[in-house]
């Protein structure tokens, strides 16, 4: 045994017999032997050498040259997690809780481009030769404070981490932000990493994955691991402020990234299946996992970039894009898709809306282009009365909520059959073939705001001031009672 193996071995029986002894006697501690272990000073001197030299040992790497501590920390950490860490000259030695060097203002490089910047960075050491800079090795790394910039190119680096070595040691990622960029170099998204932290299950012998997030003000958590033969990458993502949870198998087969997902909503299941190429990804969406027919397809393409995303339902439920916690409302809201760089089209076709079969056949069509939202060209029936149009239409927040601005025509076609609906009186009921308006609906106060109403191109400002201002309630009978009097109210206006 080497005498560097046996100072080491010495040190740790040491550090034993000052724990045991420590825990055997300060329960007896009393004034009597306290007396007794001051007039024994043989006892005190051993106790403090003893101290001294275990607290000398953990001091020694404090004495080596700082350009030699970076070079041997950065091939550890590039052995030990494949990353590839450019160090600042400022490299701090502290031995409390456990050894570990504190770095400011490093980085971390692939393929000699930088991808993050990390402003502390804690690299938690061996306690078992602190003799040789040589044999220290790296146990736990804490990033703190970090901003990860992401592209097409390197998406996948948190789960590519998962390949790496953990169990000796973790590696944690603390209250840091992750950009994800197109191929002009502009930001899309940005991802808030509140805790995310690599580990080894010992019972389970794999490597896992689990990160605190949140993204457009939406938290999340998500957990991950490979297989056994680490042909397959099965993840849980929990959103539970929308009580959503989905999740997902990724299997990689040669160059392509076939996948599988599962969506749980309340009590609602949609399952995803998806193709990852090297520039895009497509998508399917089924109701049932044994349904044969398509509910949703679309694609996301990255170079240059753009989306689609086509679907056809029997029933629409508004609540699942335009509700309170809905996703598609939170992610309106926080504005991302007033990038200029965004080109996304939407087109869903529905049957019927949920819980109000009175309006059918509807055509959501809707794009993002140049940073505007609009919904122009959506269409809807109204029973076989009426048939509705939206153009020159805008999504935007105003003061933090939802509104919805535009143009509506509404083509009669039985206003005989609309009069009966609304039971007005047989002496109001003039022929009407057309009405135009301009509106704007508040999402959030269910409120809509009526103008410049013309009934067969005529205005009639007695209209527009009874129709000026509408309140959608919750109960659908008090909104059909509450319409019917003010759309009748309208009308004997319009009637003279």
């Amino acid at each position: 045994m080497s005498k560097t193996n046996f100072l080491v071995k010495h040190l740790k029986n040491i550090n034993n017999f000052i724990n045991n002894l420590l825990e055997k006697n300060l329960n007896k501690l009393n004034f009597k032997n306290l007396s007794f272990l001051l007039k024994n000073n043989k006892i005190i001197l051993t106790f403090v050498a003893l101290f001294v030299i275990f607290i000398s040992y953990l001091l020694i790497p404090t004495f080596y040259n700082q350009n030699d501590v970076s070079k041997e920390l950065k091939n550890e950490l590039l052995r030990k997690f494949d990353l590839n860490f450019n160090f600042s000259k400022n490299i701090k030695y502290n031995f409390f809780p456990k050894p570990h060097f504190i770095i400011t203002d490093s980085k971390i490089l692939d393929n000699e481009k930088e991808i993050s910047k990390i402003s502390k960075l804690k690299i938690f050491i061996s306690f078992d030769d602190l003799f040789s800079l040589k044999n220290i090795g790296v146990k736990d790394l804490i990033l703190e404070n970090a901003n990860f910039h992401l592209n097409t190119k390197n998406y996948n680096f948190f789960i590519k981490l998962l390949d790496e070595n953990f169990k000796n040691g973790n590696l944690i990622i603390k209250n840091s932000n992750v950009f994800f960029r197109n191929s002009a170099d502009e930001v899309l998204f940005i991802t808030n990493i509140f805790k995310m932290k690599y580990y080894f299950d010992s019972k389970e012998l794999k490597n896992i994955f689990y990160s605190e997030n949140e993204i457009f003000n939406i938290p999340f958590s998500v957990m991950s691991f490979f297989s056994k033969n680490n042909r397959k990458n099965l993840s849980t993502i929990n959103l539970n402020l929308m009580k959503l949870n989905i999740e997902n198998e990724l299997i990689f087969e040669n160059d392509k990234k076939v996948g599988k997902s599962k969506f749980n909503f309340n009590k609602t299941k949609r399952f995803v299946d998806y193709k990852i190429h090297k520039n895009s990804f497509d998508f399917q969406i089924f109701d049932k996992i044994d349904q044969t027919d398509v509910t949703y397809k679309g694609k996301f393409n990255f170079k240059p970039f753009y989306a689609n995303l086509e679907g056809s339902l029997d029933q629409l439920n508004m609540n699942y894009l335009f509700g309170n916690n809905a996703i598609v409302a939170q992610l309106l809201k926080t504005e991302i898709f007033n990038n200029k760089n965004i080109d996304f089209k939407l087109k869903i076709n529905a049957e019927n809306v949920y819980d109000n079969f009175n309006f059918k056949n509807i055509k959501i069509n809707s794009k993002i282009q140049e940073g505007l939202i609009d919904t122009d060209k959506t269409k809807f029936e109204w029973r076989n009365i009426a048939d509705f149009e939206l153009s020159e239409s805008l999504i935007f927040v105003r003061n933090g909520e939802l509104v919805l601005d535009g143009k509506l025509k509404i083509n009669i076609k039985d206003y005989n059959e609309l009069y009966k609906f609304l039971l007005t009186p047989k002496n109001y009921r003039n022929k009407i073939d057309q009405i135009d308006l301009n509106f704007t609906y508040n999402f959030d106060q269910k409120i809509a705001a009526l103008n410049d109403i013309k009934v067969d191109n005529n205005i009639n400002q007695n209209i527009n001031k009874i129709l000026s201002n509408i309140i959608i309630k919750k109960d659908d009978l008090q909104n059909k009672i509450y319409f019917k009097n003010l759309l009748n109210e309208a009308i004997r206006s319009y009637a003279g």
